[in-house]
């Protein structure tokens, strides 16, 4: 028998998390998960599943006022009922809590439910009880984080925004990132008299800057009141319930709900890395080599505690090269090159590859094709919105470096797009290629004249 309770102790059951112990029990690992709060991770409980379903709830008023021009009458004085998809939306999240729960206790794996913390090397405690591991993961992700100042504690994050008891009338949403973009366009696309505040000139750092500029204008044409270079101050609670929001340039927003989305920090927060020695970095990430392995060598970390790409489909990659290694020696083999991504704004962002500033910084000649049209359905809608999609070539190759959408079903498309850059495709193949018409998508295959320097 074996000297440890365990052969693998994870800590956080997300995404990453649930993989890895999933995939060691499959390999006859005796494993145990402990997790005090959010069954399946951020994305399950208070990330992607529940914002982007907010997102198709916010697409529906554009869709009943469009479909006035197609002959449906007496779609557009629908009402949104906010407690309908509250409830909704939390009874989803509730039965995929239990399919997660299911995985792994019919993969063998024994659930803890509360906080775990590291006592020793190999040792583990979660409230009264104490176990032993010959390795633990840790796959703890990130937590909202919200800058202390004063009214600070009136400010709401993305952990609460989903369950409010009343929907905010006036909303405030603060910062540059994914969710601040997002549940700009939620709150919107909702009703709510919208405002996004960032401190500095342009949202979306580190996207295509065409890309940026191109969000920008969409937003302002679907009521996203947009304030940039805006830097709040304070947040005062009136009698009435509602918050005054003091911004450095002296103006004042009178609002119901102010949401923070100003990023994430590493939830390892009383755990007891440092204790053990585990070396973190300056952000509070946990530095690990190529193995995932961190600086005590029975104690291992992956997904968004180590600081890589902050994406659900990357912790599920190396949680799969994490047991592939322990299994056969073997380096962890990850590839973080030209990972895709989506921004569910309104309309969505999909991208993959270089940006053109970033292909441009390489040094490679560049070549840049764009297509900015109307989408066939608002031909006759007559809405005033816009598509914009980009590649970026590397003109010694023909390789496509990079591709950019925005619009509607971005990711969908991007995730196709991903696939052939992946493989190496030049622009020669994309033109080989006979596009679907009529879709968005043909676009891609069908952009020959490159724009101008």
């Amino acid at each position: 028998m074996s000297e440890f309770d365990f052969d693998l102790f994870v800590i956080g059951a997300g995404s990453g998390g649930v993989r890895a112990a999933r995939m060691a029990a499959a390999a006859g690992m005796r494993v145990a998960v402990a997790e005090d709060r959010y069954m399946g991770g951020t994305c399950v409980n208070v990330g992607c599943v529940p914002k982007k379903l907010f997102v198709y709830a916010s697409s529906y008023r554009e869709a009943f006022e469009d479909a006035q021009a197609y002959g449906w009458e007496g779609q557009a004085g629908a009402t949104f009922v906010w407690p309908t998809l509250r409830d909704n939306n939390a009874r989803e999240i509730t039965r995929l809590n239990g399919i997660y729960r299911n995985l792994l206790s019919n993969s063998g794996v024994q659930i803890i439910d509360g906080r775990a913390k590291l006592t020793g090397r190999q040792q583990v405690s979660v409230g009264e009880d104490c176990y032993s591991a010959e390795r633990i993961l840790v796959a703890t992700g990130g937590w909202p984080y919200v800058p202390e100042f004063p009214g600070s504690e009136h400010a709401i994050t993305s952990n609460e925004v989903f369950s409010l008891e009343v929907f905010p009338r006036r909303v405030l949403v603060v910062g540059g990132g994914y969710i601040a973009v997002e549940f700009a366009g939620i709150f919107a696309g909702l009703g709510a008299e919208t405002h996004l505040s960032y401190r500095r000139d342009l949202f979306l750092r580190g996207f295509d800057k065409d890309i940026r500029h191109f969000v920008r204008d969409e937003m302002a044409k679907k009521q996203v009141n947009l304030h940039f270079s805006h830097d709040v101050k304070s947040i005062e609670k009136q009698a009435d319930g509602s918050l005054n929001v003091h911004a450095a340039d002296g103006s004042v927003f009178e609002v119901d709900a102010v949401l923070y989305a100003t990023g994430r920090k590493p939830n390892t927060a009383g755990l007891g890395l440092e204790k053990l020695g585990v070396v973190l970095h300056k952000d509070g990430t946990i530095g690990v080599d190529d193995n995932f392995r961190s600086s005590v060598t029975s104690i291992f970390a992956l997904g968004d505690v180590t600081g890589g790409p902050e994406l659900t489909p990357v912790a599920l990659a190396e949680a799969m090269a994490l047991v592939k290694h322990w299994q056969t020696g073997k380096t962890a083999e990850i590839d973080y090159n030209n990972i895709p991504t989506a921004v569910f704004c309104q309309p969505n962002i999909g991208t993959v590859g270089l940006s053109e500033e970033e292909a441009r910084q390489s040094g490679v000649p560049v070549v840049i094709y764009k297509s900015d049209f109307r989408a066939m359905r608002h031909s006759v809608s007559g809405r005033d919105e816009r598509t914009l999609m980009k590649l970026i070539v590397d003109g010694s190759n023909d390789r496509v470096v990079g591709a950019h959408m925005v619009g509607p079903d971005a990711g969908e498309i991007i995730q196709g797009i991903a696939v052939a850059m992946k493989a190496g495709a030049t622009k020669s193949v994309f033109d080989q290629t006979i596009g679907i018409h009529p879709t968005a998508a043909e676009e891609f295959v069908t952009m020959r004249s490159p724009v101008a320097d």
